[in-house]
């Protein structure tokens, strides 16, 4: 099972009158987790034939940046909160995968946890996005590239499994 594992830092802000992570934060956490886990980072970029991008590491082969040729829109998302996130100074351990990988979509799951080595390990929540690539000029969606098709396939694993509602 190989999964991204990306450490996010809570901000005061995110905690709500209840001392817990607000839901609407928890989609802003999730957000963060994916730009840093599929975005190229600005020092890192390197640009291929035809602007794609070819000089991410692991998965991070779209490039986020304004008047990209790629943009990545959310069709979906879905979050099932399991336990109340409290305020921890260390960062919590967002695992990432590939649910799916369509024609010109992804779907993006997540799990977030304890911080790395605190016991119990507590999984606070998981939550699902299903990502559409849409190309800039048209505004129509394009096929996921060989090049993400590649870079994304090693972290496929089973979708999220959200509790069945009654």
């Amino acid at each position: 099972m190989a999964r991204i594992h990306v450490p996010i830092r809570l901000r005061w802000s995110d905690l709500d009158a209840y001392g817990h992570v607000n839901n609407a934060e928890m989609l802003r956490l999730l957000e963060e987790a994916r730009i840093q886990a599929f975005w190229v980072a600005e020092d890192d970029f390197d640009l291929g034939i035809e602007g794609e991008a070819i000089g991410g590491r692991g998965p991070a082969v779209l490039d986020g940046r304004p008047g990209a040729a790629t943009l990545s829109l959310i069709a979906r998302q879905e979050v099932e909160y399991l336990a109340p996130v409290p305020y921890l100074r260390r960062p919590l351990d967002v695992q990432l995968w590939v649910g799916r990988l369509g024609g010109a979509s992804l779907e993006i799951c997540y799990e977030v946890r304890s911080p790395v080595g605190v016991e119990p390990n507590v999984l606070f929540a998981r939550a699902a996005t299903t990502l559409v690539l849409v190309d800039a000029v048209t505004e129509r969606p394009r096929r996921i590239s060989d090049l993400e098709r590649a870079a994304w396939s090693p972290y496929l694993e089973q979708p999220v499994a959200f509790t069945k509602r009654g």
